[in-house]
């Protein structure tokens, strides 16, 4: 058995980790904002009000679809070159790419290069992100003793209500303190820019963390595999399946509840947008307390049954909620709202903890990076999905709860079968 680092390496650990996937989350989230409010107009303009705006959308997806990518190049490096090493290079890209989308030229001043730039920069976003959340969870848990993991692994998913919550703060200082004419010709870049010091924060407590005693053992006894990946799906590939199961409500509920349910309130519930936006950041903020509490439960209890009785609890409301939510009121919006958003972080919060126990120390970094990005990619299109559903059925009010039970199921399952085939062991097999 691999010993702990002592305690307050272990604790700079989670906090490098948690800083990091903030400013991670936080320049993917405002970047959705962004593609859209601002991106068509100014970098699509000659495509017309609509295809400049399915366009700026479309950024969107690029960075979802090249996540398995990222998962693949950096999961590599992690397992053969070290968490910390590779998990600087993630947060740099990503800071270094966000700012510069804040200083790109529009279309009025330099014509398609500026489209250009801006994918391709959310073609780095989107790699960044594919290696980001497995390292960030590796470094926060395997300074750990196992009775303590569950709990640092759910560190890092806090960054992804902190970056939310972050990026509406942005976005709602933009659309409430200055006009459109602002906006368009010089604030858009502000939020960018601020990627840049964020960045700066988020190094200095990275090069500030040593390497995790797991991988030092498993590279001191000589068991890192040549092709991480290669290895993952010679020894694991059924499991890689179940962790794709296992993450889908988390990952698929924040997309439906704070993209597609946004816009289904706004455009066919007839609710205000600011109204749907500050019941979402309610919700973020309430997660900064329940995303803890819940990984403090896993630690009880066993992160499977955690992300099992969050996936249940959903699957019971799923219905309820959207039934509702046609006849709400702006404080029992805020209440579903809420609601929505905490049952599937039960499952959000012990995921980390969950993905750790299920796969080998010697290629872990790829294998929680690979699996997740796969996550990722389904869950990018939990949108449109619910999107295309709700045209089928004339707007009917289930339709999103069909698509929300849906994940539940699949993650329940999935739940049930990870527990079952759980590894949580750091005594690397030989290669």
């Amino acid at each position: 058995m691999i010993a702990p680092s002592d305690p307050r390496t272990a604790r700079k650990a989670r906090w490098a980790s948690l800083v990091g996937t903030s400013l991670e989350s936080y320049d993917f989230y405002l970047f959705a904002y962004f593609s859209a409010f601002f991106a068509g107009p100014l970098f699509f303009e000659p495509l017309g009000p609509v295809g400049a705006n399915l366009t700026a959308l479309a950024t969107i997806g690029i960075a979802f679809v090249v996540r398995p990518l990222g998962a693949i190049i950096f999961g590599h490096l992690g397992d053969r070159l070290g968490r910390r090493t590779t998990l600087i290079v993630t947060v740099t890209v990503m800071g270094v790419a966000t700012g510069l989308i804040g200083v790109l030229p529009t279309f009025d001043q330099a014509g398609w290069l500026g489209a250009l730039l801006l994918v391709t920069l959310r073609v780095a976003q989107g790699v960044s992100l594919g290696g980001e959340w497995g390292g960030a969870v590796l470094i926060a848990t395997e300074h750990e003793s196992r009775a303590k993991r569950a709990f640092a692994a759910a560190m890092p998913q806090l960054g992804s209500p902190i970056g939310s919550i972050l990026a509406a703060t942005a976005f709602l200082w933009l659309t409430l303190s200055l006009s459109a004419p602002e906006i368009v010709a010089w604030a858009w870049r502000v939020p960018f820019l601020t990627a840049i010091p964020l960045l700066a924060v988020s190094l200095y407590l990275r090069l500030a963390v040593t390497e995790t005693p797991v991988f030092a053992a498993v590279k001191e006894r000589g068991l890192r595999p040549k092709v991480p990946l290669a290895a993952l799906l010679r020894a694991q590939p059924l499991t890689i399946l179940v962790a794709i199961g296992v993450a889908l409500l988390g990952i698929g509920s924040y997309s439906l509840m704070n993209t597609y349910t946004l816009n289904y309130g706004a455009g066919v519930l007839g609710y205000d947008y600011y109204q749907l936006l500050i019941a979402t950041t309610a919700g973020g903020l309430l997660q900064l307390v329940t995303i803890p509490l819940f990984g403090w439960w896993a630690t009880r209890i066993g992160s499977a049954r955690v992300v099992a009785i969050g996936a249940l609890s959903t699957l019971l409301v799923a219905f309820p909620i959207y039934y509702v939510l046609q006849f709400s009121s702006f404080e029992f919006l805020v209440a579903m709202m809420i609601i929505g958003g905490i049952l599937p972080t039960m499952s959000w919060a012990a995921l980390g903890g969950i993905f750790t126990e299920l796969f080998h120390e010697r290629y872990r970094y790829s294998a929680l990076s690979f699996a997740y990005a796969l996550a990722a990619v389904v869950a990018g299109f939990v949108p449109t999905l619910t999107g295309a559903l709700g045209a089928a059925t004339e707007q009917a009010w289930w339709h999103p709860g069909v698509v929300l039970a849906a994940l539940a199921a699949i993650t329940l399952v999935s739940s049930l079968i990870a527990q079952r085939i759980r590894v949580d062991r750091d005594e690397a097999p030989a290669a």
